[in-house]
Parts: structure tokens; sequence; C-alpha cells
């Protein structure tokens, strides 16, 4: 097969959301931190609401991202998690998919700690082929063309035959 055919995983971002700051998302953070050693960022409400009692622009969860040998290792352990089996919808158009894992206790070596609580996480993969770059730099920026874009079946056929999932 072409070598420029082949997708790679380019990051895969990992999110907590908390629904709130204070003690809860603190504890996330620390949490996140050990699973996937490696600093956590913030995210930040992007409105209003006030059933939820949630402010614009204040923290209500965190996040990571991962690249490399890192995101490699962190998706073959989350897919053990997630016993393989991923669903069709989970993937959208452009190749990328995402999945939870319900309890942060499943990765190896977390305990429960009845002051922590139990948190859950979303794991979104980004896939990409090589000359992707093309889109992103600062000269001579140019589109992928329609015939070098990942598409679902492409990412379904490559998560397969690279991490052995099962997809319903």
């Amino acid at each position: 097969m072409n070598p420029m055919r082949t997708p790679s995983v380019d990051k895969i971002t990992v999110h907590i959301g908390t629904g709130e700051s204070g003690e809860r998302l603190t504890n996330a953070e620390k949490l996140l931190g050990t699973i996937v050693k490696q600093k956590t960022v913030r995210a930040m409400a992007k409105k209003t609401v006030p059933a939820f009692s949630i402010k614009k622009k204040e923290p209500i969860g965190c996040k990571v991202t991962l690249r490399g040998g890192k995101a490699e290792d962190f998706l073959k352990t989350a897919l053990k998690i997630a016993e393989n089996k991923l669903n069709a919808s989970q993937f959208d158009n452009d190749g990328n998919f995402s999945f939870g894992i319900e309890e942060h206790t499943d990765f190896p070596g977390m305990k429960y700690d009845p002051s922590i609580g139990i948190y859950g996480m979303d794991v979104s993969v980004a896939l990409k082929r090589p000359g992707y770059r093309i889109n992103k730099r600062k000269t001579e920026k140019h589109k992928i063309p329609h015939s070098h874009r990942l598409t679902k079946e492409d990412a379904i056929s490559f998560v397969k035959s690279k991490y052995g999932a099962e997809v319903i």
C-alpha cells in the first residue's frame, strides 16, 4: 500500500466535564494528570446556562491533548477499557471518532477513593494522513484534495486493522 495513504493518529483529546468549578474540578484535574502523566488545561463554559448555574467563561472541566507515542499507548489502553467495541455512529465523515469511559477506576493502577468519587471521561481521536500539513503551514497553504481526505470507512478499517477494535 502507498505510504502516503496510510492513516495515523494525529492527536487524542481526553476531557472530563464536571459542570462546576471548585473542589470537584481540582480533583478531576489531579486525576486526569495522573492517568495521562501530563499537565491538564481547564475548559471554560462557552455560554451562561442559568438552569445549571453556569456562567460564561467559568471553568467547568479539564482536558489534555496527547500526540505521538503517548497518544498511541493511551488509545490502546482506552480501547481495552471500552472492550474494543465502537459503534459506526461514533465516527464522523472526516475520519475522526470519539467514545466515552464511564469510570476512571477502570484504568490500570487507579483505585476508588471515596473523597474523590468517580469520574467519566470523553476520548476524541483525530486521524490524519501524511501530507495534511499543507493545510496548516504558513506559506503556500493549500486545501487537501478530496481524493486524499480520510473518510468514515477509511477510519473504521484503520481502527479494525491497527487496534483490533470491533465496529458494530
